[in-house]
């Protein structure tokens, strides 16, 4: 018998939160086809925004990037409630791509690390249906003063 995504996820001990509220003019998700787009995901945890400002390595008065991870795997979670809302989470296939945009203090150059906190999630749910193509930017700023963004693009039946 094979397991399903929301088995996994019990297994896991992971609850996907409650689907985020817009912050503007659009929807959590949309899909076309046999894929569902997310819109960005921020790290918002009961109503709030978990993480804000931007993020470096070793200095006074931002976010450390290990915090930063941390809230990635927010986002992305915020992401699968999304697409959980709209399709359920055992329609999912596999993730395709993930963008993760890093709100970046200047000379930090290691959104990569910030975004593995998104894409080891993805792995440690969907094992190979969580492998991914994937973009990590850094950004000036980015809504609500967040340090992390996501969105992702997921195939479902």
């Amino acid at each position: 018998m094979t397991t399903t995504w929301s088995q996994r996820l019990a297994e896991l001990g992971i609850t996907l939160p409650q689907v985020v509220t817009p912050a503007g003019s659009y929807v959590p998700a949309v899909r076309t086809g046999n894929l569902v787009y997310t819109a960005g995901q921020l790290p918002i945890i009961d109503g709030k925004l978990d993480v804000a400002g931007k993020v470096h390595e070793g200095a006074e008065g931002v976010v450390d990037p290990d915090q930063a991870n941390r809230a990635a795997r927010q986002c992305a979670l915020n992401a699968l409630a999304a697409v959980d809302g709209l399709v359920g989470i055992d329609a999912v296939v596999r993730i395709v791509k993930v963008v993760g945009f890093v709100a970046s203090a200047p000379g930090f150059t290691g959104q990569p690390a910030v975004i593995n906190g998104a894409s080891d999630l993805l792995g440690e749910i969907f094992g190979d249906a969580g492998v991914h193509a994937r973009s990590a930017v850094g950004v000036a700023e980015l809504p609500l003063g967040s340090s992390v963004e996501v969105e992702m693009i997921v195939e479902v039946s």
